[in-house]
């Protein structure tokens, strides 16, 4: 997915699967900040009625949508991990969508600075020289893990599949302007964010 153009102070928040990109992008809302969440984006393309099922329906046929019409989100995560060709197809009817949808996201979006929530930012090309900060919310691979096991259902070997999937932790981190360490409890992340969000508005401003 080709980023949107840099317009004013932005961060490009991400961050592996698991590691509690949500709870930190909610808090920095609840302080100011306009959010953009662009997995979000992506369910919303592919719930019943979204603007990515006709051509999913039409590439990967009705086996691959739920009786209510919505991507069959489980069968269509098993296929591209065995079908490489089938993630770069999916991949080509998703992007240029989530790309038209981020950009009107962030054109109505009203806050104190702009926060792009990104899963796959440090492997999607040009996302970091188009956002102002990269902030990588971190976390132990075994938290990940449990995590997700937890919310998802998932086994372990289809969640380890999933971060085999994404960038290592390592190359994540050396990516990163900020860190957010998620790896404790909850409320080990407020002085993080309030730390942080101080610091983004302080470069909103001067911006």
């Amino acid at each position: 997915m080709e980023p949107i153009p840099k317009r004013r102070f932005s961060v490009g928040l991400t961050g592996g699967i698991g590691s509690g990109k949500t709870t930190v992008a909610d808090m920095l809302a609840a302080r100011g900040a306009a959010v953009v969440d662009t997995d979000l984006i992506a369910h919303q393309l592919t719930m019943p009625g979204g603007l990515a099922i006709p051509e999913i329906h039409a590439q990967f046929g009705a086996a691959f949508l739920t009786p209510d019409g919505a991507m069959n989100r489980a069968r269509m995560r098993e296929y591209v991990f065995a079908e490489p060709d089938a993630k770069v197809r999916l991949e080509a009817i998703l992007h240029p969508l989530i790309r038209i949808e981020t950009e009107r996201a962030a054109a109505e979006a009203q806050g104190v600075y702009l926060i792009f929530v990104v899963p796959l930012l440090v492997e999607s090309r040009g996302w970091k020289d188009r956002v102002s900060r990269v902030l990588v919310v971190d976390c132990q691979e075994v938290t990940q893990v449990r995590r997700v096991m937890s919310r998802s259902g998932l086994t372990e070997p289809q969640v380890h599949a999933i971060m085999a999937a994404q960038v290592s932790r390592e190359e994540r981190l050396a990516a990163a302007d900020d860190v957010i360490d998620n790896d404790g409890e909850a409320s080990a992340l407020i002085p993080q964010v309030e730390q942080l969000h101080a610091r983004y508005l302080a470069l909103a401003t001067a911006s």
